[in-house]
This record gives structure tokens, C-alpha cells and sequence, in this order.
């Protein structure tokens, strides 16, 4: 799908969307009422996971990855004062912007100064895009606990039932399995219960102009923030709806997949049919994007996420196979040279390995092998824990799927 025919229909009915459940998802160690029992990878939403660093071919993928998403998986847990603020204010810097991007995006410049007139700062959020004071220790056992649980295997079962026909056709259109999209929906939102409770406008004007010194990439992550803002601002422009009314995540991705805006942009289709794209309530549109999404990310059908790996005892190479993250680096054979072994059908694989570490708190790491596919689906969110999840999520939902007449 390229990106003119999508900008054309960008987010039609979103001003119309009833708010589910509690709202967006929110990383538990960014709460200041986590506890070391309910411990998680430390992720920051506005971190780029150090294998986006990494001098390869796949700098730009990367690059693209930050611009889809940039939030935390779903936790039933959130600030009940997602809407409180204070007035964004206006200054001379503010005007200049402002001014700046009505003509670059022909835009009304007065549709934009009283559009960001109404936008709130959100202290909370502020608070919630810095790093932890505390990191805690990563826990794959308790971050995985925390989606593959009956609820969300269950609603997933529905939602795949309920969606079938569609979710056969994204598979066959795009080549990225159903299992895949089904996952993803479900780690980000519940399958559309908890699509967010921080007002968009709000969220990104907050990042924009008052995105917190204390970060250690704040000018960069600013620099990012405000271009997502102009993105909501060039697509609600367009479609007509209230940028005011529209609720996302504090970071603000919004709908059943979470989309920053220039994915919505970039990646979202009209799956339906219907002349519009509706990421909000249209799950056949939700599932068309997310499937784009991937193959716009170079998922290759039929390969594999990951293998199982055993190391060498008393390994020495550990750091070097270690070194590149999540990026595929390492063929087959110098992956076992350096003593990550494989066996069955992970001999035959053809394409780039990376030695995936889980950690575990305090007992031993887990380890998987990790091929193109497992990357691809950490520039949904740069996190292998993450990856992981889904992957795991999809598998289970698929299982129980099947099973059934």
C-alpha cells in the first residue's frame, strides 16, 4: 500500500470512538507502585533498544520502527489522571512552530493555533517517558505471566473466531500469519479493551514542547515527539475529526494496534473496504495495517521466529555472541562456532542468527536463536521480551484455535 493512497483516508471516525476499558498500556515499572514481584525488563517508550545502534543494513528499518510506536505493552494498571493537566501555554517558540507548520503542511494556521490552544500538559507524562530511578531486574518468567494468561488467550480464541475470514485473507495478501496479527492485537490492547486514556493532542503537545531535560536523548526524543505532532495534527486536518475528542496511550499510539501517527500514515490500510481507515472500530482494518505493517518491515513468510540453542558449557565467546543484540548477525555455522548449538531444522536455515537472552531474575537466562523474523517483530517494539510474548501469545491462541470443532 503506498503511503499517498493512505494519506488520503487517514483517521475518519476516531472522534466517534467509545472509550474501553481502562486505557492504553502503561509498563509497570514506570508506576511508581511497581514491586519487584510484578518485575519486568526496564523499558523505556522512548528508548531506542541498543540493536537499533548497530551499524547494519537495517539501520533505516529501525529508524522507520521508532515512528510506529512509541509505548509500552498492555497493563490494566493506569494513572487516573490521564486527563488532568495544565494549560499548554503559548510562547514565542510555540507560535513559531505553530506558523511554521501550517505552511509547510498547508495547513489553516488558525485551525492550528486554536487546536494547540486546547492542548493540556500532562505532568504524568513527563514523568512517565524518563528512565526508572530504580531499574528492576528483568524477569521473563514474570513479564511472560503477564500475557500468556487464560483472559487474554480466551479473548484471543474470540477475536480469531469472530475475524477468521479476514485474518485468512491479510495471511494471503500480505504473507504474515494470522497467528502473528492475533498476537499483536492482543499484547497491545486486549483486543481492543484497553486502547488508551490520555488525550492524543495532549500527549504529543506535552512530549513536543515540554518533553523532560532529565532524559538523556531529550532533544532527540523531542525532535520525534513533535513530528508525530504534526502528523496528528495533517491527519485529523483532513479527515475532519476533533483532535481534542481522541484517546490513545501517553506516548499517543492510538487504536486496537497502537499506531504513533505517521505509521497510521505510513502503514494503515482500509481493510474493510468501507472508503476510510478506522484503526479504532474497525478490527478488519486493525488486522489489514498491522499485516502491512510487517511486510513493510520485510517479514518473510514462512520463516521461522526463532530456534532453540543449547551453549557450549564453559563458553568463551559468550560477549561476542552477545555483542550485535537482537540484530541477525551470525550464519549458521559461525553462530556453532562460537559454541550456540543447533539442531533438527535449524541446521538447514538459510539467513542471519542472533543469541536472544531472556534473563530470569535471579536463576539462569533463557535463549533462543533468533532469526530475521524474531527481528522484525521487535520494530513493533524493541524488545525481545516482547517479541517473545507474542510470539508465545500467538502459539497459544493458535493452539486452542485448532482444537476446537
Amino acid at each position: 500500500m503506498n503511503d499517498r493512497k493512505t494519506r488520503r483516508q487517514p483517521i475518519d471516525r476516531l472522534a466517534a470512538n467509545p472509550l474501553r476499558g481502562m486505557g492504553m498500556a502503561l509498563m509497570l515499572w514506570a508506576l511508581t507502585a511497581i514491586t519487584a514481584a510484578s518485575a519486568q525488563p526496564p523499558k523505556d517508550p522512548t528508548s531506542r533498544h541498543k540493536a537499533d545502534t548497530a551499524k547494519s543494513k537495517k539501520t533505516s528499518t529501525a529508524q522507520h520502527s521508532q515512528a510506529r510506536r512509541e509505548k509500552a505493552p498492555t497493563s490494566r494498571h493506569l494513572h487516573k489522571t490521564a486527563t488532568t493537566g495544565i494549560p499548554l501555554g503559548s510562547s514565542e517558540h510555540t507560535q513559531a512552530w505553530t506558523q511554521d507548520v501550517a505552511t509547510r503542511l498547508q495547513l489553516d494556521p488558525v485551525w492550528v493555533k486554536n487546536t494547540l490552544a486546547q492542548a493540556q500538559r500532562l505532568p504524568s507524562v513527563e514523568k512517565l517517558v524518563l528512565p526508572p530511578s530504580s531499574p528492576v531486574a528483568k524477569n521473563w518468567a514474570a513479564y511472560r505471566g503477564r500475557f500468556i494468561e487464560p483472559i487474554r488467550i480466551q479473548a484471543g480464541v474470540r477475536f480469531w473466531q469472530t475475524h477468521r475470514t479476514v485474518l485468512e485473507r491479510a495471511e494471503r495478501e500480505y504473507g504474515v500469519p494470522a497467528s502473528l496479527i492475533v498476537g499483536i492485537i492482543g499484547v497491545e490492547t486486549l483486543y481492543g479493551q484497553n486502547t488508551g486514556n490520555f488525550r492524543i493532542l495532549d500527549a504529543l503537545a506535552t512530549l513536543a514542547f515540554h518533553f523532560p531535560d532529565a532524559h538523556p536523548r531529550a532533544a532527540e526524543r523531542q525532535a520525534f515527539f513533535r513530528s508525530e505532532l504534526e502528523q496528528f495534527l495533517l491527519l485529523t486536518s483532513r479527515s475532519g475529526a476533533d483532535p481534542v475528542a481522541i484517546r490513545g496511550s501517553y506516548a499517543g499510539a492510538m487504536g486496537l494496534p497502537q499506531f504513533m501517527p505517521s505509521s497510521w500514515a505510513r502503514h494503515a490500510v482500509d481493510f474493510d473496504g468501507d472508503g476510510r481507515v478506522d484503526l479504532f472500530n474497525s478490527p478488519s482494518d486493525a488486522i489489514g495495517s498491522v499485516a502491512s505493517y510487517f511486510k513493510a518491515f520485510q517479514w518473510r513468510p514462512g520463516m521461522p521466529t526463532h530456534y532453540a540453542v543449547s551453549l557450549t558449557p564453559g563458553l568463551s565467546d559468550m560477549d561476542s555472541l552477545l555483542a550485535p543484540d537482537i540484530l541477525p548477525t551470525f550464519s549458521v555455522n559461525s553462530f556453532m562456532a562460537k559454541g550456540a548449538a543447533l539442531e533438527g531444522t535449524a541446521l538447514q536455515h538459510n539467513g542471519p542468527l542472533a543469541l536472544i537472552e531472556l534473563r530470569n531474575g535471579t536463576e539462569p537466562p533463557s535463549y533462543v536463536a533468533g532469526t530475521e523474523n524474531f527481528y522484525a517483530i521487535t520494530r513493533y517494539n524493541w524488545s525481545s521480551y516482547y517479541a517473545m510474548a507474542v510470539i508465545e501469545l500467538a502459539d497459544a491462541v493458535a493452539r486452542e484455535v485448532q482444537s476446537k470443532p
